[in-house]
């Protein structure tokens, strides 16, 4: 991994691993190390950190970490292997997502949920844009757009969500790319609740691709409207399928 790679993930580690809520925090766990799962932060067949370093930066006990981990091992998302290259693997392939039914949002909450995203990430590009990017942070930039490009139905939120965090790790602020991994793992849990549309998502890779160029171009404006134009195309279809 190249410097610009091993400083791009430890930015992405630093917005999921972070302390949890005290009072319910085997749930929090659980879900914190599922978002890093969805989002993609730790890819199938990687490891997560050490039960030590996860009850570190979750500030909580080793017991809540092995049973969180427990709890994810049982539903199919994590493997553990013993011996000298050993402990806790995302599976390899994931489980199938299902289509999860979930409770729908208000229409003032899902105006609240897509106004935010729309704020950090339209910002989060013009920034990105702004900034005079070194040769490994642009080949990144290409890698990640080329995942998604290529990404299967079963792979493709993942990779999709990666993408739009890494232009966010790019922007240079770190606090952005916390408050977007939270917003994007809500999104992600509505838009799980219908199927993948095949020429949606030709559709949003060209969009993808015209955020990248205009990014890699130093486009403020372009990379701005980009965005902008591709997060109205999801908003539409979680209120067409969610009103």
């Amino acid at each position: 991994m190249t410097d610009a790679a091993e400083a791009s993930q430890a930015r992405l580690d630093d917005a999921v691993f972070r302390p949890v809520r005290a009072g319910n925090s085997l749930e929090d766990t659980t879900a914190r190390l599922m978002q890093t799962i969805r989002l993609g932060v730790v890819p199938p067949g990687q490891a997560l950190p050490s039960e030590r370093e996860l009850a570190v930066r979750f500030s909580v006990s080793r017991d809540t970490v092995r049973e969180a981990i427990r709890e994810l091992s049982d539903t199919g998302y994590l493997r553990s292997r013993r011996g000298r290259y050993g402990g806790t693997f995302v599976s390899d392939p994931l489980p199938d997502s299902p289509i999860v039914p979930v409770v729908p949002p208000t229409a003032a909450e899902l105006d609240d949920l897509l106004g935010l995203r729309e704020i950090l990430e339209v910002g989060a590009a013009r920034a990105a844009a702004a900034r005079t990017l070194d040769a490994e942070a642009r080949a990144l930039l290409w890698t990640r757009l080329a995942e998604v490009s290529a990404a299967s139905t079963t792979d493709y939120r993942r990779l999709d969500s990666r993408l739009h965090l890494t232009i966010g790790e790019i922007a240079g602020v770190p606090s952005v790319v916390t408050v977007m991994a939270d917003n994007r793992t809500r999104l992600n849990e509505l838009l799980d609740s219908f199927p993948l549309l095949p020429r949606n998502i030709e559709h949003s890779n060209r969009q993808h691709e015209a955020i990248v160029m205009a990014i890699l171009s130093g486009n403020q404006d372009g990379a701005a409207d980009a965005v902008r134009e591709h997060l109205e195309g999801s908003a539409a279809l979680l209120r067409g399928f969610l009103a």
